[in-house]
């Protein structure tokens, strides 16, 4: 990470270092993809390996004793996306990554939406959890129920 972006994340709010970090996970699927098209394996497997590491730390960072089911299903949707990734560097397939980033812009619309709305974390309707932890945070919105990843 360059020092440009350390400075934008230092005053950042766990919200907002996650969206940074769902678009670390994006960025780096459209790298990959980009590599498949000029058949570079090594560019590949470095851009995927770079998303992976995002999503385990992500995936570690969850507060399960805190989080609940919300926890609960964000560990089941990182390891879907962690699996969707390895298959995809593995069958070196554009198709396998657009999915992830498919999948990983639908939640990450869900934590836009609560950057957006500083009321939304007190409305107990809107969220079931929210838990903070060395920079990442766990929480489902209501709708987030709704939204579906596919593997």
């Amino acid at each position: 990470m360059n020092s440009y972006q350390t400075c934008a994340l230092e005053g950042a709010s766990p919200v907002e270092t996650t969206i940074a970090l769902y678009d670390g996970i994006i960025r780096f699927m459209y790298r990959a993809i980009e590599a498949v098209e000029r058949g570079n394996p090594e560019v590949r497997r470095l851009a995927v390996k770079r998303a992976m590491d995002i999503v385990m730390h992500l995936q570690a960072t969850l507060k399960m004793d805190v989080g609940g089911k919300p926890a609960e299903s964000l560990a089941d949707f990182y390891a879907a996306m962690f699996a969707l990734m390895l298959q995809g560097s593995q069958a070196n397939s554009k198709k396998k990554f657009e999915h992830v980033i498919v999948n990983v812009q639908n939640v990450r619309e869900a934590w836009r939406q609560v950057a957006r709305d500083p009321d939304a974390v007190s409305t107990r309707a809107t969220f079931d959890a929210i838990a903070s932890h060395r920079g990442a945070v766990i929480i489902e919105a209501a709708d987030m129920s709704r939204s579906r990843w596919t593997v």
